[in-house]
């Protein structure tokens, strides 16, 4: 029977190997991107975030036999809940945006922003992503001094992050979300006629 640890380290392990087919999805999509005509902003901190992540999964590994952490029980489950919602916004995310998705700032100005999908609730659902499952992954197994580290760190990078994506996508974007919060969906008025 395979330990609570293990298993955990086994979620652990996926989670990487899905960060790696991100990238390499990632990188493809760049190629046609660029292919089209458009530019990279903000590679100054693509190389912290990168970092940023993959210390997180260490971290996330190291600080329950570190720290002579127990799995939670039903907390643990509750948090498992939340990282898998938090997957599943990802996908959504990533699948609206079809070949525009990247893990790096590159936009086309020629093409029209994508306003559907989760997008029609916030204008970064990608990062809302983030933000849940940096708190709900480590404390499936009870981290929450990971959760609280690297939640503070990637708030800060965000900051970087959102402002560089926000210049680079321009006017044209920024007129379209102009009534979208950033990451919390805000109740709609219905619309009459």
């Amino acid at each position: 029977m395979v330990s609570a640890y293990g298993w955990y380290l086994g979620l652990l392990g996926l989670v990487a190997l899905e960060r790696v087919a991100e990238l390499v999805l990632s990188r493809r999509n760049a190629a046609a991107a660029f292919a089209r005509g458009a530019v990279e902003y903000g590679q100054a901190h693509f190389r912290v975030m990168t970092a940023l992540h993959t210390l997180f999964l260490l971290s996330c590994a190291a600080e329950p036999v570190i720290m002579g952490h127990a799995f939670p029980g039903a907390w643990g489950f509750a948090a498992l809940g939340v990282a898998m919602a938090a997957q599943g916004l990802r996908y959504w995310a990533i699948a609206t945006l079809g070949d525009r998705w990247n893990t790096r700032i590159i936009v086309q100005p020629s093409l029209p922003p994508v306003t559907g999908g989760p997008y029609r609730f916030v204008k970064h659902p990608n990062y809302v992503a983030v933000i849940f499952e940096l708190v709900a992954l480590p404390l499936i197994f009870g981290g929450w001094l990971t959760a609280l580290v690297f939640s503070l760190a990637n708030a800060v990078l965000l900051t970087v992050r959102i402002r560089a994506e926000e210049r680079a996508l321009g006017e044209g974007w920024a007129a379209a979300f102009a009534s979208r919060p950033r990451f919390v969906p805000t109740p709609q008025e219905p619309r009459h006629g």
